[in-house]
């Protein structure tokens, strides 16, 4: 097995943020499962590589395709990789000038992600401070009127 680089962590999620799911293939692997956190009803582990899809499917779904994770540092260390992230979204029923949280994802997190044969088995999600409120909030079937809405 070839040595895990940041470089190639990086390439994992060029590959995931293209929504091809054969390009996603070549780092995450079939069996993988990812843990996302918060109190919502996408929150807990997404088993397998297209149950992992079908989540990040949801999650443009909901953000219009404006759904971003930038990596700001990477630290690699055997079979293991930690991303230091910010992540960006706005719903897609949201007004533009809307600053809602339920409207508005603005989080700061980590991921810490298991490999295997170059490529992604286990991943779990941490987020930072009151960010997990604005996760959970921007998940919500409620607006912040309580109207429901789509994703």
């Amino acid at each position: 097995m070839t040595a895990l680089t940041v470089q190639h962590v990086r390439a994992a999620y060029e590959a995931l943020g293209s929504g091809d799911r054969d390009r996603i293939a070549e780092y995450w692997a079939e069996d993988m499962r990812f843990l996302t956190p918060g109190n919502h009803p996408y929150a807990g582990w997404h088993n397998g590589l297209d149950g992992f899809v079908a989540f990040m499917h949801t999650v443009d779904k909901a953000s219009n395709g404006t759904f971003m994770i930038d990596i700001d540092v990477v630290l690699v260390d055997g079979e293991y990789s930690v991303d230091l992230n910010h992540t960006t979204a706005r719903r897609g029923h949201a007004r533009p000038e809307s600053t809602s949280p339920y409207d508005v994802l603005d989080i700061r997190g980590l991921h810490a992600l298991r490999w295997r044969d170059g490529k992604v088995v286990e991943g779990r999600g941490a987020i930072f401070g009151d960010g997990v409120t604005n996760f959970n909030s921007w998940w919500s079937p409620l607006s912040e009127d309580g109207e429901r809405t789509e994703l």
